[in-house]
């Protein structure tokens, strides 16, 4: 079975490394980006299944950059993270095609489950895509 590859999208280096080592541990792989626009260009060169992606990040927005990625990589599901202030905006985003939130600060195992379950919805959606192409061979 394969394994989930997540990224994770924040502007704070700190909370991106540190989060990133600890997912690493419990044996996944983890890409970061620092930003909506270095999130867009990795998704374009490595197959992640599941992004975590803050809402709040100076350019591009979690908002903005959520609708380039379902636009583009429309497969890639995405939790959002946001602080208190930016709850509706969050709610925008479920409506923009984001799996689920996390309210920060979420704890790596909070993290790991919701990743876990988005990522369980995209082997479903990519086994229906593959049981409707053979279907049409």
């Amino acid at each position: 079975m394969e394994k989930m590859k997540l990224m994770l999208v924040d502007d704070e280096e700190r909370y991106l490394q540190t989060t990133a080592k600890l997912i690493e541990k419990k044996g996944y792989e983890v890409f970061t980006a620092r930003s909506g626009e270095e999130a867009l260009q990795k998704l374009k060169a490595q197959d992640v299944h599941v992004v975590i992606l803050d809402m709040k990040m100076p350019g591009m927005d979690g908002n903005e950059t959520l609708k380039a990625a379902k636009t583009l990589y429309p497969l890639v599901e995405i939790i959002l993270l946001t602080g208190h202030a930016t709850v509706d905006s969050a709610i925008d985003g479920l409506k923009n095609g984001a799996f689920d939130y996390l309210m920060k600060p979420a704890d790596i195992d909070q993290i790991l489950e919701k990743a876990l379950d988005a990522f369980e919805k995209r082997q479903r959606v990519e086994e229906k895509i593959r049981v409707a192409q053979i279907k049409n061979l």
